[in-house]
């Protein structure tokens, strides 16, 4: 099994199987407008920018679990995003990363990397990279910046 076995919904609505992202190295993120790490939107920006090129995606979900910090509908919180922080990256419906309700790609990718305190995701901007095989490689937790990881994405890109 691996990421490319699930379909999500986009922020329009509509089906997006993620096997349309094969041979890519993507960059998973459960994000949030009104988080102390939103301003993080400005880090993945300039890694898509740097490296959509050569194979990055990296792939928004909206969450509002974690203080109510994504109350916007999906086209809010695009319109915000595009407006504030210049996003091109392909953003995604809400979802719950935890709990009864969460997202099958979730539960998959927690399995795949628990992370140091458990598998259950704690905050906003918790990140997950995939290889090109669509292999969950790493999870990262949200104090560690976009700009830290760039020199692990380059890896995987190579």
């Amino acid at each position: 099994m691996s990421v490319y076995d699930f379909t999500v919904k986009d922020a329009q609505g509509s089906d997006v199987p993620l096997s349309d992202y094969q041979g890519k190295v993507l960059l998973i993120v459960n994000t949030a407008t009104g988080c102390g790490f939103t301003p993080q939107y400005e880090g993945l920006q300039n890694l898509y920018d740097a490296y959509r090129s050569q194979g990055l995606e990296i792939l928004d979900f909206p969450c509002n679990q974690f203080g109510h910090q994504a109350p916007g509908t999906e086209e809010e919180i695009v319109s915000f995003c595009k407006g504030r922080f210049g996003v091109t990256f392909r953003q995604f419906a809400k979802i719950n990363v935890n709990g009864e309700d969460e997202s099958p790609l979730y539960a998959y990718l927690k399995s795949q990397k628990g992370g140091v305190l458990g598998s259950n995701i704690k905050w906003n901007f918790t990140k997950f990279l995939v290889d090109r095989d669509g292999h969950v490689v790493e999870r990262y937790a949200p104090t560690v910046t976009p700009e830290s990881i760039e020199n692990r994405i380059k890896e995987l890109l190579k």
